[in-house]
């Protein structure tokens, strides 16, 4: 058995993610069967936003996650929620410690990620260490998020998720904000 310090272990993770996330949900599979995590992809209609995702594969929508690309201090951060859910950016830069937050731009969130706004898996990114999982997410024993293309989600279980990403688990979304028309991506594109 070969045995690396945490530093090259962090660069190996960082290489293997930025060479599987060039838009193919197969190196998505690769990554997560490397790491010995159970998944389930499966097949939808091609959807951006939360709301339709969950509708086109027949899911509730507490259960189909955002993958929210957040800067934080100007270092990009993941925030994963449950769908019905927004992001409250006053918990997010307390359980941060950081001054400021702000939603990264629909049409930037790929250059940290990895991947098209609708397809972010809550796994394996390009540019992002650090990863927040709201507390409503745990309490599934199986959440769906991107599956690497807007055409596919991937079914995992929120451990796997948290221990992959060595996130942090905090309360981050509004209290009362619970609906099934709510989407904060969609709001990007209201005039």
């Amino acid at each position: 058995m070969l045995w690396v310090n945490e530093k090259q272990f962090e660069q190996k993770y960082i290489n293997f993610c930025m060479y599987t996330s060039k838009n193919s949900n197969m190196n998505l599979v690769a990554y997560l069967k490397a790491n010995n995590v159970w998944f389930n992809l499966i097949s939808k209609e091609s959807t951006i936003h939360t709301t339709d995702a969950a509708t086109a594969a027949g899911l509730p929508l507490e259960r189909v996650t955002k993958s929210l690309v957040f800067l934080a201090d100007e270092k990009p951060v993941l925030v994963i929620i449950p769908g019905d859910c927004r992001v409250d950016k006053g918990k997010l830069k307390e359980v941060l410690t950081v001054r400021n937050v702000r939603l990264v731009p629909f049409g930037e969130a790929e250059k940290y990620s990895g991947y098209p706004p609708g397809a972010t898996p809550p796994v394996c990114h390009k540019r992002i260490k650090l990863v927040v999982i709201d507390q409503r997410v745990m309490k599934f024993k199986t959440v769906y998020g991107g599956g690497g293309s807007r055409k596919k989600l991937i079914e995992l279980k929120p451990e796997d998720i948290q221990k992959l990403n060595k996130a942090i688990v905090a309360d981050v979304c509004e209290r009362g904000v619970k609906n099934e028309n709510v989407d904060d991506t969609r709001r990007l594109f209201e005039v």
